[in-house]
């Protein structure tokens, strides 16, 4: 029976607020923090958001006064990672919290997935890989990291094909030299193929996956910072 014998507390209300949002409706939202509730703005809640726009922080859902206070996210950059081993990892567990960021995380099968994929991040898997490049958004950024320098070679063949924003590979100078000539082999031209970013990182950080990670991250965000820049000029 249910009750308190089984850890269960009885009674009480609960609220539910739901609303639905299609990408118009998101797209016109004002700001990165929005308020709704019934009658005026309470004090509280224009402290709140006065706060968030001050600080830069976005506070936690909540309600406040009969007001739901609650962050927008919204979706700047695309970015697809292929492979699921210790920096593809790394790379996720760096990301993943960063805000603006859909991860889409590919690999040849489930059980290459940690148990716990973080939240916000939608991982793939397909006996053949390089078959869902075709899918990715033209303006995706990709950061190739497989466990296959056959595999990552057809990526980076297939993407160049596809079209994308950035293209990051892991691996030597050596490999980079070997993917050249591959790739010129394949058909493409050195516009193309110098598009294509190797070694990824900073290799001042050592080889250490977190540390491939962190230097992977840092220029992403760089190229952000760089892009609002010549926005804002």
């Amino acid at each position: 029976a249910l009750g308190p014998s089984i850890g269960q507390c009885c009674g009480g209300a609960v609220s539910l607020l739901t609303e639905v949002y299609n990408a118009g409706a998101v797209a016109a939202l004002d700001g990165p923090v929005i308020a709704r509730g019934p009658g005026e703005m309470p004090l509280a809640v224009k402290r709140l958001l006065a706060r968030a726009r001050g600080e830069g922080l976005l506070p936690e859902p909540q309600l406040v006064q009969g007001w739901m206070v609650e962050p927008v996210a919204r979706v700047d950059r695309q970015i697809w990672i292929w492979g699921a081993g210790h920096v593809g990892r790394a790379l996720v567990a760096v990301l993943a919290p960063l805000p603006g960021l859909a991860l889409t995380w590919v690999d040849a099968g489930a059980e290459r997935f940690p148990d716990t994929v973080p939240e916000g991040v939608t991982a793939l898997w397909a006996a053949a890989p390089e078959a869902l490049a075709g899918h990715a958004p033209r303006g995706a950024e990709h950061l190739v990291l497989t466990y296959s320098h056959a595999l990552d070679l057809e990526l980076c063949h297939r993407l160049l094909g596809h079209g994308f924003a950035s293209l990051g590979l892991i691996g030597s100078e050596t490999k980079a030299a070997r993917f050249r000539s591959r790739l010129r082999a394949l058909g493409h031209g050195d516009a193309q193929i110098s598009r294509i970013l190797c070694p990824i990182g900073d290799k001042s950080l050592g080889k250490h996956p977190q540390a491939i990670a962190l230097g992977v991250a840092v220029a992403l965000l760089g190229q952000r910072r760089q892009t609002e820049t010549e926005i804002a000029v």
